[in-house]
């Protein structure tokens, strides 16, 4: 039986915490034989210089360590700019069970890091790093503003306005200023026409039944303080999209690939995707690679030669839903812009059902937005090749067409004989 082959001859690993973190430093020789240095450092700026200093005092220059929250982020700061730091996920360093401390913690990620068992996440450069932290935050701010708008909802329902049943958006202009009115003017009726835009399509008698409802003081006071918090929600995400453009500045040969792929349509959602995944491709070994760190690949999950599930995983929490909108908007049948993803879509939706579909669609953009950045191209329709032409076993003659339909049960009916114009039939 071959024995494992010593990669790291002198590489460190270490348990992260909030306030300290155990570093263990593995040096093998020539004789395979291994010796443990370990140390305990502080997690402020200053211990984790220290900590710095000690690896270069013992000739360490690859570390590894477990992504433990966010605590990992302050050590991976200090370190990269004078080591090869690894950051793995958890499930891929978990200790023994019952033979856990944080010092042999340390000592068993650096055992697999010096053989080179341990995967380490994808880290990207520091100005992706900090884009992405903007833009995520930037996608709590939209959700926080839809809890809002859920909550204004709320208070229409409890209050008899049944605004929803005859707009399609109750924060449109019209139902907007219809609401406004009724918080300055609380318990007066009405006519509704003045406040609906003459392009509404609903009824005014509709709309007029629709307000036939009135605020309380609480749900008034209520909506009022929702409202206000909405508007500065839309402040605060206008002044973060100005610092997220600035920030993205460098990369704006890459957003304008970006902005070529069916479904990107704004520089928010280009920029978005250079934020989750870089601008650099070469970090990822393929196209699949990538598509597996999205979660947009299924799993392998296989066992006496029956697959258990092919479901996707969990993984791209970010990335996957972003892709996923970029799908639908591609795959929209009213839209004639992108044949070819329609006819994919359309072909996968039959077989696999519309969910499948959709993230099939979503893994092929993402497979496009590898090669464009990879290769520095715009995004160019699919052609079909060769190998996508039909097989000639699929082509049969009109006698096997027949022939085929007798076989599976279908009755062939001869249409009926009519006779040429100007003949008289006999009789």
């Amino acid at each position: 039986m071959g024995r494992l082959k010593i990669v790291y001859p002198v590489c460190c690993g270490m348990d992260v915490h909030r306030d300290f973190v155990i570093a263990c430093i593995a040096t093998t020789n020539s004789q395979g034989v291994t010796d443990y240095l370990s140390k305990r450092f502080s997690t402020y700026s200053g211990g984790l210089r220290d900590l710095a200093a000690w690896l270069l005092a013992n000739n360490c220059k690859d570390v590894c360590m477990e992504s433990t929250g966010k605590y990992w982020f302050p050590v991976q700061n200090i370190l990269e700019k004078s080591c090869n730091v690894v950051v793995s996920h958890p499930k891929f360093v978990k200790a023994i069970k019952g033979k856990k401390t944080d010092k042999k913690d340390a000592m068993w990620i650096a055992d697999l890091f010096k053989h080179d068992l341990v995967r380490g996440s994808f880290i990207p450069p520091e100005e992706i790093r900090q884009l992405r932290d903007l833009c995520r935050y930037w996608v709590k701010l939209t959700a926080y503003n839809t809890g809002e708008k859920n909550r204004a909802q709320n208070c229409l329902t409890v209050s008899n306005l049944k605004l929803d049943s005859v707009f399609s958006n109750v924060f449109c202009k019209s139902a907007s200023a219809i609401i406004s009115h009724m918080l300055e003017h609380p318990g007066e009726q009405f006519p509704v026409a003045p406040f609906v835009h003459p392009r509404c399509k609903s009824p005014i008698e509709d709309i007029q039944a629709a307000v036939d409802g009135a605020f309380s003081p609480w749900q008034a006071e209520k909506l009022m303080v929702i409202r206000t918090h909405m508007d500065d929600l839309a402040s605060l995400k206008q002044s973060l999209e100005a610092l997220i453009f600035k920030l993205a500045q460098p990369f704006t040969r890459q957003i304008e690939l970006l902005l070529t792929v069916p479904g990107i349509s704004e520089p928010m959602t280009a920029i978005r995707i250079i934020a989750e995944i870089g601008a650099d491709m070469s970090q990822f070994e393929s196209s699949k690679h990538l598509c597996s760190w999205a979660g947009l690949t299924p799993q392998n999950n296989e066992s006496a030669g029956k697959k258990k599930t092919t479901r996707i995983g969990k993984a791209g929490q970010y990335i996957k839903p972003l892709l996923l909108q970029c799908a639908i908007a591609a795959c929209n049948p009213r839209s004639k812009r992108y044949p070819q993803i329609l006819a994919k879509y359309q072909q996968l939706y039959k077989r696999r059902g519309k969910k499948k579909a959709r993230i099939a669609i979503s893994r092929r953009l993402l497979t496009a937005i590898f090669h464009m950045l990879l290769n520095d191209e715009p995004y160019a329709p699919f052609e079909a090749s060769a190998r996508h032409t039909i097989p000639d076993s699929r082509v049969l003659t009109p006698d096997q067409a027949l022939a085929l339909l007798r076989a599976n049960g279908y009755i062939i009916q001869e249409p009926p004989v009519v006779a040429p114009a100007g003949i008289a039939s006999s009789g």
